[in-house]
């Protein structure tokens, strides 16, 4: 299995359990695919050449800061850290190790934006938000719309949408 089938077979439902109800769904698991692609390409769980970690990329004082910070975010993450058997911060490093974490830290900063994630065919919203909520030093736009679609596309085989 690929890491790309690995993450959406196991990696979102398990990230999902930990999670409340209403944060599953089609549209965040597209966007979850799809930045994870971004990031990643699910090929790397340590940034090449920086300081990101997991998956989804996250940095010390960006992501990671922002989940563990955010009214609406900060008691979901600590519950996540708990139930996955934490200790109190066990710092972003944590990511690399752990794809389940990795992945409900990248739903819970999705959390953070206002409004609702973007549907099926709405690629430059889904870019929008990714920009907004990841703040990438090196977006890359030109292979957004190629990943969304595949995330989309993903889900109707592992019957996520």
């Amino acid at each position: 299995m690929s890491a790309f089938g690995y993450v959406g077979s196991t990696v979102i439902p398990a990230a999902y359990g930990l999670l409340p109800a209403n944060m599953n769904s089609p549209e965040a698991t597209a966007m979850l695919l799809a930045i994870g692609l971004q990031e990643s390409r699910f090929l790397h769980r340590k940034q090449i050449g920086g300081p990101a970690m997991g998956f989804w990329q996250f940095e010390s004082g960006g992501g990671w800061r922002g989940v563990i910070c955010h009214a609406s975010t900060t008691v979901h993450a600590q519950h996540v850290l708990k139930t996955l058997g934490y200790d109190g911060d066990p710092g972003y490093e944590a990511l690399e190790r752990d794809d389940i974490l990795a992945c409900a830290f990248a739903r819970l900063l999705l959390y953070t934006l206002p409004g609702r994630l973007p549907g099926r065919f709405e690629e430059e919203e889904g870019l929008r938000q990714y920009l907004e909520a990841w703040r990438p030093g090196k977006p890359h736009p030109e292979t957004w719309n190629s990943f969304y679609e595949q995330a989309w596309n993903a889900q109707k085989v592992t019957g996520g949408a």
